[in-house]
């Protein structure tokens, strides 16, 4: 395996390819600066024996620099730079030099990416056109750091968990259910994902290849789930907010209420109401026609009527009070006018917290990882306000396009987090990429609320850990999670670069699955797999 990148996760890629795949890894990194010493590839586990890790410095990835990496016999290669264009320029080379080469690259932007799949498996058909695809798996996948790691951040800002998948739109987790007590179905559920052991006796062989019918039951049919109510299980569920819901997103009409301000609201239906009576009056008392009436009057009312110089005095009453009228319409028109334009302008701004907003989830930093974990936010009706320092970052085109409360300011300055309302929140996200602002922040929030459930984005695992624990015994009554975004996203990119595993059959285990079926037809059959252990 091959592995090119220069920041933590190439370095966490390569110890989860070592440490938990056992293979041999070859890691391309930058040149490192005088005196500065570089960081080791990344733990590589409890497990040994382990794989080696050869470590190649290079200043750009070139024909040069692949083929010393040993590219030409290499399985798989990753590319995990943090520029996206430098990823596309290696992955064609890489293509051109091995077309059987499996790979892994790691893209921000989704479209391009799914361009980019295309384009190297045709590369592959046309280099190498009698290659066997059954026998080798020549693939190209592309994935994204930000896309890989949002959904955990997403959930333990939610449910207090990163335990989850996200499919469809949906953030999916595995969750242990007691027995039913009425032996029907479980709410909130999806699908029965195993059921667990019958015997609680440890010296029935629980667990073990000889405990038949009373042992844990992995993915069983509906049938097997029915008969099963006395013995607990493990289930799928959805991930839901159950708190306040977002504003809906601004959308492209736009009502009078958000146009005008209720008191302008008011003094427009009172100016029109005020046309209509003068309207009626002139008509009952001068005997014209209503609309007639109604067109004299409003003559009146901008001033460009003939003096009613000679006719009788009912008509030069009303046209003194049209024209008093038309005194007071002037000012209530121009603040239409001012106040309209306004509206349209804070349209395309990015919009403060509104008072009294309470229950919503603070994000600080939209960067590639915020702007992904706020979309996610907004999708499942959570509100949020976002707190960025640099007012052109990637997010906060989305934020705007969302509208979505946003507060520009660095997250370190005193009355930052008060604006955006952090005494109110449910829950603090800090996403910067600066370690130290993440981890100020979160010690701020805490002494102005000190239950306010905390996710906060740090660069390497033993650092998070340590700053997990020592939140967690100083705050014990409040949840804290801490997240490296290299360690939720290294697990998927190995997984895409690793092969195919082994499948070894359970001595005679065949069971049902839930695969459809044609009515009538025998009820189909697998094999259960014993996967290398993770």
């Amino acid at each position: 395996m091959v592995v090119c990148g220069d920041d933590a996760l190439a370095h966490r890629l390569a110890a989860e390819l070592s440490g938990m795949y056992r293979e041999p890894v070859t890691l391309v990194l930058p040149v490192t600066r005088e005196g500065r010493r570089r960081p080791p590839a990344g733990a590589p586990g409890r497990r040994d024996p382990v794989a080696p890790v050869r470590v190649l410095e290079a200043g750009a990835v070139d024909d040069t620099v692949l083929t010393d990496a040993g590219i030409e016999t290499a399985e798989a290669l990753a590319l995990v730079y943090d520029d996206d264009e430098t990823n596309i320029h290696a992955a064609l080379r890489a293509r051109r030099l091995n077309p059987r080469l499996r790979l892994v690259i790691r893209l921000y932007n989704r479209k391009l990416g799914q361009h980019l799949e295309e384009l190297l498996d045709r590369a592959v058909e046309i280099h190498a056109p009698d290659l066997d695809r059954r026998a080798v798996d020549a693939s190209t996948t592309v994935l994204s750091d930000a896309d890989t790691a949002a959904p955990a951040l997403t959930a333990a800002a939610v449910v207090g968990t990163s335990k989850v998948i996200r499919a469809d739109g949906l953030f999916l987790r595995a969750t242990e259910r007691p027995p039913a007590a009425d032996g029907g179905p479980v709410p909130d559920a999806v699908c029965t994902l195993a059921l667990l052991s019958a015997t609680e006796d440890p010296e029935g062989g629980e667990g073990s290849d000889d405990s038949g019918a009373d042992g844990p039951l992995l993915l069983p049919d509906d049938e097997l789930t029915a008969d099963a109510a006395a013995r607990g299980r493990v289930m799928l569920e959805t991930v839901t907010h159950s708190g306040p819901q977002a504003l809906p997103r601004f959308g492209g009409g736009l009502p009078l209420g958000k146009l005008f301000s209720r008191r302008l609201t008011s003094a427009l239906l009172g100016m029109v109401a005020a046309l209509t009576a003068l309207g009626v009056a002139s008509s009952l008392l001068t005997g014209d026609d209503p609309l007639h009436a109604v067109y004299l009057s409003l003559l009146d009312v901008i001033a460009i009527a003939d003096p009613a110089v000679g006719e009788d005095i009912a008509r030069q009453v009303l046209q003194l009070l049209s024209g008093m009228v038309g005194l007071l319409l002037l000012p209530v028109l121009v603040a239409a006018v001012l106040e309209g334009l306004g509206t349209f302008r804070a349209a395309s701004t990015l919009r403060r917290p509104r008072r009294g907003l309470s229950g919503h989830v603070v994000l600080l930093g939209l960067g590639k990882i915020g702007t992904r974990v706020l979309a996610q936010l907004h999708e499942m009706g959570i509100p949020v306000v976002c707190v960025e320092q640099d007012p052109e970052a990637r997010g906060v085109a989305m934020a705007r396009g969302l509208r979505v409360p946003t507060v520009v300011g660095d997250v370190t300055d005193e009355g930052v987090l008060e604006a955006a309302k952090v005494h109110r929140a449910r829950a603090l996200l800090a996403l910067t990429s600066s370690d130290s602002t993440n981890l100020e922040s979160v010690l701020y929030a805490r002494g102005v609320k000190e239950d306010l459930r905390v996710v906060l984005r740090l660069y390497d695992d033993r650092f998070a850990a340590a700053v997990y624990r020592t939140l967690r015994d100083s705050h014990p009554q409040a949840m804290t999670r801490s997240r490296s975004v290299s360690s939720l996203a290294a697990p998927a990119f190995a997984g895409a670069m690793a092969p195919p595993a082994p499948c070894t059959p359970w001595p005679g285990s065949a069971r049902p699955t839930r695969r459809a079926r044609s009515p009538g037809s025998p009820p189909r059959t697998a094999t259960g797999c014993r996967w290398p252990a993770r």
